[in-house]
């Protein structure tokens, strides 16, 4: 039972993390790379699906992304969407690809996007916490239901903070391995 709720805790956290990753990789950061398109949703016959449903994304050059969609009338409903889209990009289309060029980054856009690296790092640690916080409680909710002894609630409690001092390292790294992505392009 015990071990039960530390692997669900941990896995939990896991899924954080990866939620993270992801989160990041669709930030643009003065490069192109097809995930920054991952948000995107198209209308395909009245069912909206992800851009790489429907067309192919490369990244040909460093700041380009090309968008070849599998059929020709996607093109306009392709482009409406990506300007719909927050990531403030203005498609260029020759009636068969799409052209998306990533502009360079401006010292204060880079400090904002810094900024904005942070926020979804803490956000996650924050879920990490929630997630060790929900695994003490029903720890000591146990203690009270059942015959565990003080010193085995304690120990799971300790492996708890462990995993989630190594989760939040993780966080750690990955937002500063994302800032110095960010500041150095």
């Amino acid at each position: 039972m015990i071990k039960e709720v530390i692997k669900n805790a941990e896995e939990k956290m896991n899924k954080t993390v990866s939620v993270l990753e992801k989160d990041l990789s669709t930030m643009k950061a003065g490069r192109a790379n097809p995930s920054m398109l991952d948000k995107i949703q198209i209308d395909y016959y009245g069912t909206m699906c992800p851009l790489s449903q429907v067309a192919n994304v490369v990244t040909p050059e460093p700041r380009v992304l090309m968008i070849t969609p599998w059929e020709k009338p996607l093109i306009k409903e392709i482009e409406k969407a990506i300007l719909k889209s927050d990531l403030g990009l203005n498609p260029s289309s020759d009636g068969t690809v799409i052209r998306l060029i990533i502009p360079e980054l401006t010292e204060e856009t880079r400090k904002a996007l810094v900024k904005n690296v942070k926020k979804v790092g803490e956000e996650a640690k924050v879920a990490v916490r929630s997630i060790r916080k929900t695994a003490n409680d029903k720890l000591k909710n146990m203690k009270k239901d059942a015959d565990i002894s003080e010193d085995e609630i304690k120990k799971a409690e300790d492996s708890v903070q462990k995993i989630t001092d190594g989760v939040v390292k993780k966080i750690d790294s990955i937002i500063t391995a994302k800032e110095k992505e960010v500041l150095s392009i």
